[in-house]
């Protein structure tokens, strides 16, 4: 017996990207089921999860804004809407070989209040959102100066897409690659890299000077280093906004 299946539906770029990102690895874990419930059943299985999973149109982006209560949280909706304009347009470009998540840091609030925020653009969670550290000639409680100069302490804005990781003198770390020239393309250089610190987190939030500040990484706070990296490593979009920044550039 053989099966036809002509079935016309839209893939949404993010989730296309995803699966164009999985690894052999990835696809390999699907044949122990294959093995236990027959090849055609299995096949079929597979078939069926990747067509709903296509079908599910993702939400708009008001509408994502309104359900993951990022007004709410304090993420301005100027940074989100840059934020995913950034990355639909790296993604057209094939620069994000992680489109599963978008990480948006808004220095427009202050140290003392969380401003990383991580969306899962697959499920459409805010899966972190914590503190984050700017650089130390940036401000002291709000981040107002930046800069794209090596040895300069100071944060840089834009859109940056994560690269490898490696273990350094902060211990885990995760090398950031910015990708607006003039304004954050020496960050490689600069050793820009996301890293846990003892002085980002709850306990001095609570100061009145707010947590500490580092030498332009985005330090976050030791407790969820490891899972943070681990999910948007290899290639997935980083935005740093600040009211300065007006719109991405025309390198990006």
């Amino acid at each position: 017996m053989t099966f036809s299946f002509n079935i016309s539906y839209s893939v949404p770029p993010y989730l296309m990207g995803y699966l164009c990102s999985l690894t052999k690895q990835d696809y390999i874990q699907f044949i122990p089921n294959f093995i236990k419930k027959g090849a055609k059943t299995g096949l079929f299985c597979l078939f069926m999860a990747f067509s709903l999973a296509s079908l599910a149109e993702p939400l708009p982006k008001e509408q994502l804004y309104q359900k993951l209560a990022l007004e709410q949280r304090g993420l301005s909706k100027k940074a989100f809407d840059l934020a995913l304009r950034g990355f639909e347009k790296l993604l057209a470009h094939g620069k994000l070989m992680n489109s599963a998540v978008l990480s948006i840091v808004d220095f427009s609030l202050p140290s003392t209040q969380k401003r990383l925020f991580v969306i899962n653009m697959i499920t459409q969670e805010l899966i972190f959102y914590d503190y984050v550290a700017h650089g130390k000639n940036s401000g002291a409680a709000i981040a107002k100066n930046f800069s794209n100069k090596i040895n300069s302490l100071k944060s840089s804005l834009g859109f940056f897409v994560t690269q490898n990781t490696y273990t350094g003198k902060n211990g885990l770390s995760l090398a950031l690659d910015g990708k607006e020239k003039g304004m954050n393309d020496h960050a490689l250089a600069r050793s820009i890299v996301i890293h846990g610190a003892p002085y980002v987190n709850g306990n001095f939030a609570a100061q009145k000077t707010g947590i500490g500040r580092s030498w332009g990484c985005p330090a976050v706070p030791e407790n969820i280093t490891k899972s943070l990296i681990e999910t948007i490593k290899d290639g997935s979009c980083f935005f740093i906004y600040a009211p300065i920044y007006k719109k991405e550039s025309a390198s990006l």
